[in-house]
Order: structure tokens, then C-alpha cells, then sequence
């Protein structure tokens, strides 16, 4: 069964109980950062994403899988068991955007029945929100969401977001089974078919694609490639090679000022780097990233050069021993996404 690597970095405790008068589906807090996508329970959901962080968000629910996969800037912060439309209610398939935000909707077709947190997709009713999670499609024709991951997607979403839904035999097998790096284009729904590196080729690089936003990266060791967003769009990506690597899934971001120059990095003003407490790897909070785990990693110096100053306070980076090429089978569940110390 395809493991998906989750991306996002924990910048807030893990999220709270919904509020009270609203009806409760689902868990009532965030899944483990390390639990796969496939082995979460009718309910159960993960979260990491900070409302106030940087960059454009999209939504992919894949009807095959019965999850929804939230990104946030290029990068996976949210995944959650859903059900959709049963039999005679099908959740239509397609490209859509929100159209209206309703905290505290209720229904006008079906008793008055509470739909709280409700984001509408069609104007003919079909719309993102929390309801009963079953195990199976019993809906219809809405998403139904757990109560508490509707709240936190429904306080970082914006109007005109993208979400796209799909199913097998209806879009690209990236598209219905995602993975850590958007599969789709978050302006428009669109697929993205980036080709992978060619033989020989040390780097691409293309800022042009998309000329100005936030940066988020992420290293996959396995694949020795670096991924580079920005905006939610993919402007490069590179070959590395990591000597000694850290086990398992990291998260670091961008703080203040600079390293010191060391014989692996002479003459390039690299930002200091801080580590992110994500599940599982919360002792390591707030640890400043020193030469020797830095040196680890090797890159084409052109494409640093490239890439360095773009880089400022806030610009993350995952770095996992899994695979993220659509080739690859996924990985562990890790969350990453967060907001710089002190900006």
C-alpha cells in the first residue's frame, strides 16, 4: 500500500478541541506526524499548517482514496480522512474554487442539518465541510470532513482557492494518489508534468516560472535530488549528495544572519538555519544547524548560487530519507510548515 510523505512543519502545539456548539465528527486532535495517510482511521486526521504562513494553498480529495490532501506553497500540510457522495450523489470530479465561506451554515435541502465550516465548490450545493466519516462515501455529494481539520482549513483557506477532485480513470495517478510535492499548479488545478533531471544534467533552473513568493524546499536523500518552490511553484530542483545523513524526516527554516564560511562553502553567505520541532522529532525545537551537519550536503555550487539569495527568514526546507518522485511508493507521514522565530 503507497505511503505518502506528508510535509508541513509544526509551528503551533498540535490543534485543539473544536468549539463546543459546533457538532463534532472525527478525532478531536492531529493523527502522529508518522502515521501514514493509508493507515488512518474513519476520522482521524493530521495538521501542522499555521494560518499565517506564506504562500498560495490548494486542496486535492481524491475520491479513490477517500482523503483530502491540503498544501500549502508547494508543500503537503494536511491530509484527513473524508467521505464523499454515495451511490445517485456522486462528489463531481473536476477543477474547482471556492465560492463562499460559511462558518455556520445549515442546510436548506436537508432539515436544517448543521454543515459547519462549509466552503462551497458548486452554487448547486456540492462544498467542503464537517460531517460523518463512516469509513466509506455516504454523503450526498458533499466532502464531509472531521470536525476540527475543517476548522483549521477553514481558517487558512482564502476565496478562489483551488480544489481538485478526483478519482481513477479521471486524472493522473500523481494527482489521485499525492505525495509530499504538489501534483498539481495551485493557481489553476492544472497537472504538472515536470520532467525528472536528464542524465548529465546537474541542475534546472527556471525563476521565471514563477517570479516572486516565499521558497520551500525539500531533499530527498534516497532520489539525491533538492526540489525548490516558490510561490507553490516548482523554479528548480538539483542534484545532492548527503554523507552521513540524518535518519528519518527533518525540518529546518531560515532564521536571522549568516554562517561562517567553511573550505565547503567559500565565498556563499549561507542563512543560518534553525530546526523545527515537527511530531516525532520535538526535541529538536529551535536547534541552531551547525558546520558540520551543513557540510553534509553537497550541491552543484552554480545552482547554490542561484539559490542562496532568494533565501530569507522563513524559507523551509524538508529534508527526508524517503523517496518523493512520483515513481517511488511515498513514505512516512511528517509534518512541516511553520512561521521564522521572532518575524
Amino acid at each position: 500500500m503507497k505511503r505518502v510523505l506528508l510535509t508541513m512543519a509544526l509551528s503551533l502545539s498540535l490543534a485543539s478541541t473544536a468549539t463546543a456548539a459546533v457538532p463534532v465528527w472525527g478525532a478531536k486532535q492531529s493523527s502522529a506526524a508518522d502515521v501514514p495517510p493509508s493507515q488512518l482511521k474513519p476520522g482521524e486526521w493530521i495538521w501542522g499548517g499555521r494560518g499565517a504562513s506564506p504562500g498560495p494553498m490548494a486542496v486535492i480529495v481524491s475520491l479513490t482514496e477517500q482523503r483530502a490532501y491540503a498544501y500549502r506553497n508547494g508543500i503537503l500540510i494536511g491530509v484527513s480522512t473524508v467521505s464523499t457522495g454515495k451511490k445517485g450523489y456522486e462528489t463531481p470530479t473536476g477543477v474547482f474554487t471556492i465560492l463562499q465561506k460559511d462558518k455556520d451554515h445549515h442546510s436548506k435541502k436537508y432539515d436544517n442539518a448543521p454543515m459547519p465550516y462549509q466552503e462551497r465548490l458548486t452554487w448547486d450545493g456540492v462544498a467542503l465541510h464537517a460531517g460523518g466519516l463512516p469509513g466509506y462515501p455516504e454523503s450526498h455529494g458533499c466532502v464531509h470532513l472531521p470536525t476540527e481539520f475543517a476548522r483549521l482549513l477553514f481558517e487558512s483557506t482564502n476565496m478562489g482557492m483551488t480544489v481538485v477532485v478526483a478519482k481513477e480513470g479521471t486524472a493522473p495517478v500523481t494527482v489521485v494518489h499525492p505525495s509530499a510535492v504538489i501534483p498539481i499548479d495551485p493557481r489553476n488545478g492544472a497537472d504538472l508534468d515536470l520532467p525528472p533531471l536528464a542524465e548529465g544534467e546537474p541542475y534546472r533552473w527556471n525563476p521565471d516560472a514563477s517570479p516572486t513568493g516565499p521558497i520551500s524546499m525539500v531533499l530527498s536523500v534516497p532520489d539525491g535530488r533538492v526540489v525548490v518552490f516558490r510561490n507553490g511553484i516548482e523554479i528548480g530542483r538539483s542534484r545532492v549528495e548527503v554523507n552521513d545523513p540524518l535518519t528519518g524526516t527533518h525540518a529546518f527554516i531560515v532564521g536571522q544572519g549568516y554562517m561562517a564560511d567553511t573550505p565547503n562553502r567559500a565565498g556563499l553567505r549561507m542563512p543560518n538555519w534553525i530546526t523545527i520541532g515537527i511530531p516525532g522529532h520535538g526535541d529538536e525545537a529551535g536547534k541552531v544547524v551547525d558546520d558540520a551537519l551543513a557540510d553534509r550536503v553537497a550541491v552543484p555550487r552554480e545552482f547554490m548560487e542561484k539559490l542562496l539569495p532568494l533565501l530569507t527568514p522563513g524559507s523551509v526546507l524538508l529534508a527526508t530519507d524517503e523517496s518523493v518522485s512520483p515513481a517511488s511508493t511515498g513514505g512516512k507521514v511528517e509534518v512541516i510548515d511553520s512561521n521564522p522565530p521572532g518575524v
